[in-house]
C-alpha cells in the first residue's frame, strides 16, 4: 500500500510541476504584453524577479521529480524522493500561482483569465496523496529525524 502512495505522490508532483510551468508561461506572456509607463511590466525589476524565481523553482522541482521517477524506473528505493517531490512540486505550484496572479493584477482573479483556475486547483495538490504536513513527517522519518 505504501508503494502505491509513493507512485501517487509522483503523479501529484507531476501535476504540481505542470501547473507551475503553466502559471509561469501565462505570467511571462501576460507580463510581456501588458504595458505600463511605456514598457512591458516584465521589464520592471520587481516583476522580472518574480519571473526569475518562478523559473528557478520550476527547474529545481523538475530535477527533484525526475530523480524520483528515475529511481522508481530503475527499481531503486524512492519513497523519500517521492515525498520530497510531491511536497516541493505542490508548494512550487502555489508560489508560482501566487506570483502569476500578482503579475496579472486584478485580472488574475477574474474567471475570464485562466490564471485564477490554477490558483484554485493548486489547493488539491496540498491535500492529495497526503498533506504537506504528512509529507514532512514521511521525509523526517526517512532521513532518520523521527
Amino acid at each position: 500500500m505504501l508503494q502505491t502512495l509513493d507512485g501517487g505522490r509522483l503523479s501529484i508532483g507531476a501535476m504540481g510541476l505542470g501547473g507551475a510551468q503553466g502559471c509561469f508561461e501565462m505570467a511571462l506572456k501576460y507580463s510581456n504584453e501588458r504595458v505600463q509607463f511605456g514598457k512591458p511590466i516584465s521589464k520592471f525589476q520587481v516583476n522580472a524577479f518574480k519571473l526569475a524565481d518562478m523559473a528557478l523553482e520550476i527547474e529545481c522541482a523538475r530535477l527533484l521529480l525526475y530523480k524520483a521517477c528515475w529511481l522508481r524506473d530503475n527499481d531503486k528505493p524512492f519513497s523519500k524522493e517521492a515525498a520530497m517531490g510531491k511536497l516541493y512540486c505542490s508548494e512550487v505550484m502555489y508560489r508560482c500561482a501566487n506570483h502569476a496572479v500578482q503579475l496579472h493584477g486584478g485580472y488574475g482573479l477574474m474567471k475570464e483569465y485562466d490564471i485564477e483556475r490554477f490558483y484554485r486547483d493548486q489547493k488539491l495538490l496540498d491535500i492529495g496523496e497526503g498533506t504537506s504536513e504528512v509529507q514532512r513527517i514521511v521525509i523526517s522519518r526517512l532521513i532518520g529525524a523521527v
